[in-house]
């Protein structure tokens, strides 16, 4: 072979397109998640599968203390799920800027999912109703306006001020012969 063959044998090497040698990695992504979902629905659906065969296996004694434990868990849920539907509330207020109703008019368990947990969607629509809390003004500031009574000092025009020197004007100023002009009240 010359050297002129081998050249170009690895020119032809090197032109092949980079498509075919490098996956495409959302197909792959998209092939796993697809895999994960499929997994994840068989895992759920056995168990399923395992509740009900345990479940037809309890005796009544068994299925009786577990009815009591999850009326236990409901009614614990209940109690302290509208606490915490009351939390939820005022937190979400709160964020959105508007001002909730008494509690007294709020019926807490409506805003409660069939598991005893807030239900975000219900409050998010309950709070979504509400209209936004009044701005309001700040107090006016004190101190602001003139101090003390009339001021028994003779003010000063501004054509008073025509005629003075800047050293004069200064003087004036300190004197509180300007006070009158300089708030715009002459």
């Amino acid at each position: 072979m010359s050297e002129h063959e081998t050249h170009e044998e690895t020119a032809k090497v090197d032109e092949v397109p980079e498509e075919s040698t490098s996956p495409d990695w959302q197909a792959e992504a998209e092939k796993w998640k697809a895999l994960a979902r499929k997994n994840e629905a068989r895992a759920k659906s056995n168990f399923e599968e395992l509740e009900e065969l345990r479940k037809a296996q309890m005796s009544d004694q068994e299925k009786a203390l577990e009815a009591a434990r999850q009326e236990g868990r409901n009614a614990a849920a209940g109690e302290f799920g509208t606490r915490l539907v009351g939390a939820e509330l005022k937190a979400a207020a709160s964020k959105a800027g508007t001002e909730l109703p008494s509690s007294d008019f709020l019926d807490l368990n409506k805003f409660l999912g069939e598991d005893g947990s807030p239900n975000s969607e219900a409050i998010d629509s309950f709070i979504s109703s509400l209209p936004a809390k009044p701005k309001k003004t700040p107090p006016p500031l004190r101190d602001t306006g003139p101090r003390g009574g009339p001021t028994k000092v003779r003010q000063l025009t501004a054509d008073d001020l025509k005629h003075m020197s800047p050293r004069e004007i200064n003087e004036a100023r300190d004197a509180g012969k300007l006070d009158a002009l300089m708030r715009g009240q002459i």
